[in-house]
């Protein structure tokens, strides 16, 4: 070896190799997270009631056994509680996570991490995975800690209240202008794509009849507004046919275009008093729902039937319905799916007026709200505690992600509902455990608030 080249390589083997250190795999040097923590925290002592192993057996079957080892299924799980639990986006769960000691304790993990545990779009793809029938599993979850940890009582289960809610969907407000616009510009992308040479695209005199139907209508012009909204659908209906044309003869392309196509074909069909109309090209199972609120005559998005225990308010169900069904129609599944979570048929419903001419057939017995006679003395308290589920979806909404849902399809709308119910049975988990450790002395008021939680107003009104 020459001499220049043997100082080289003495030099690249003492200064540039990489360290012992640093090739280390082990964690000999790393700071142990229950050695840095309190063990005391409500979250901690939270970890320790969750039953994890039984999310390994269940969702095992969603993975294979050949490829890229997967994500421990306990720190996906404990994510997604994190996330509803506090009303974060995938991208700030995992931010956070990387900076709280408590988050990384109660998803499994022993030691400190510095880095992100997965890419955020991991949990996209990990709900699609595990779809609402495994979020059920997390839901019945929180329901067996709840009662392992004394929260409520298993005669509980036994006397629910059922509501229904509307989940809005993360859209705009719908409007004939706005749609027609976007289906143009999604139809002449689509082709622009598949090279596909339209006679025309109309894209630059769409955009002005757009804009000029928003004014119209702000002006209240609307003869205007009707003539700029005809010429929109006439630009919109020369682009489908002139595709349409030219995929005859092409099957691929037939199936390539087949959903842009069929929407496309229903937004042009639909008129202003039909039922089932697209308010959205990406979310076309968005429905208008009228609630009957001053505030917010309409609401675009899903109708959610939501069961709670009478007197926690623990969330038992929490079911996504198609379309805008009438309420006394969603009454049966949604007292299904809270006996498929819970494993316990309940023996007394409570329910409100809208629920008269309900479709349950079921042993349990339906009371609703005015009704006066057959009861008890107690099934008039309990009765008259039915509208605290008000509060719990109002929690749900303002602190679980249920008032604006970002997930897509219909399996997001199941999705969402059943985290944010799951986020909200912990909260109540994690508040009582703070009143318990105050009781006993262990925490002092001063120090509840590092205790990681939502305002305690959320335990309070459900036990008030």
């Amino acid at each position: 070896m020459p001499r220049s080249l043997s100082w080289a390589f003495i030099f690249w083997h003492i200064f540039m190799r990489p360290s012992k250190r640093k090739r280390r795999s082990g964690d000999l040097f790393k700071e142990r997270l229950d050695a840095i923590i309190d063990m005391d925290h409500s979250l901690v002592r939270l970890s320790g009631l969750v039953p994890w192993d039984v999310f390994d057996v269940d969702f095992g079957k969603h993975y294979r056994p050949m490829g890229r080892p997967a994500k421990p299924t306990r720190l996906m799980a404990g994510l997604h509680y994190l996330k509803h639990m506090h009303d974060l986006s995938d991208e700030e769960t995992v931010e956070r996570w990387v900076e709280n000691p408590y988050w990384q304790y109660f998803c499994g993990f022993e030691f400190f991490q510095h880095q992100l545990p997965i890419d955020p779009s991991t949990m996209t793809r990990w709900r699609k995975r595990i779809g609402p029938e495994g979020m059920e599993k997390l839901l019945a979850a929180t329901v067996g800690v709840a009662i392992e940890r004394g929260t409520i009582k298993k005669s509980s289960l036994e006397r629910i209240s059922v509501d229904t809610t509307v989940q809005p969907k993360a859209i705009a407000h719908p409007t004939d202008s706005r749609l027609y616009h976007k289906a143009l510009l999604l139809l002449v992308r689509q082709a622009k794509r598949a090279g596909i040479i339209l006679r025309r695209s109309h894209t630059r005199v769409a955009k002005k009849a757009a804009l000029m139907a928003g004014r119209y209508a702000h002006a209240r012009q609307f003869k205007r507004m009707r003539r700029e909204l005809k010429k929109l659908k006439t630009y919109l209906g020369r682009v489908y046919r002139d595709i349409c044309r030219k995929i005859t003869d092409n099957d691929g392309l037939k199936h390539r275009f087949a959903r842009l196509l069929g929407l496309v074909e229903r937004l042009l069909a639909q008129k202003p008093k039909d039922k089932d109309k697209l308010y959205s090209m990406h979310a076309p199972e968005v429905a208008c729902i009228a609630k009957g609120k001053a505030r917010t005559p309409y609401e675009f998005g899903s109708k959610i039937g939501i069961a709670t225990t009478n007197r926690e308010g623990l969330v038992l169900a929490a079911r996504a319905f198609r379309g805008n069904p009438y309420d006394g129609h969603t009454l049966n599944d949604t007292i299904s799916q809270a006996k498929q979570i819970c494993g316990v048929e309940p023996d007394r419903v409570y329910v409100d007026r809208g629920y008269r001419g309900h479709d349950y057939e079921g042993e349990a017995k339906v009371m609703i709200s005015g009704q006066r006679r057959g009861l008890t003395a107690q099934m008039k308290r309990e009765l008259k505690r039915r509208s605290a589920i008000e509060a719990t979806i109002g929690h749900m909404k303002t602190d679980g992600r249920l008032d604006r849902n970002f997930l897509n399809g219909k399996d997001g709308d199941a999705i969402n509902a059943l985290l944010a119910a799951a986020g909200h049975n912990l909260r109540l988990i994690l508040n009582a455990i703070i009143f318990l450790l105050l009781w006993l002395g262990t925490i002092t008021p001063k120090t509840v608030k590092t205790n990681i939680v939502p305002l305690l107003r959320t335990y309070k009104t459900s036990m008030a």
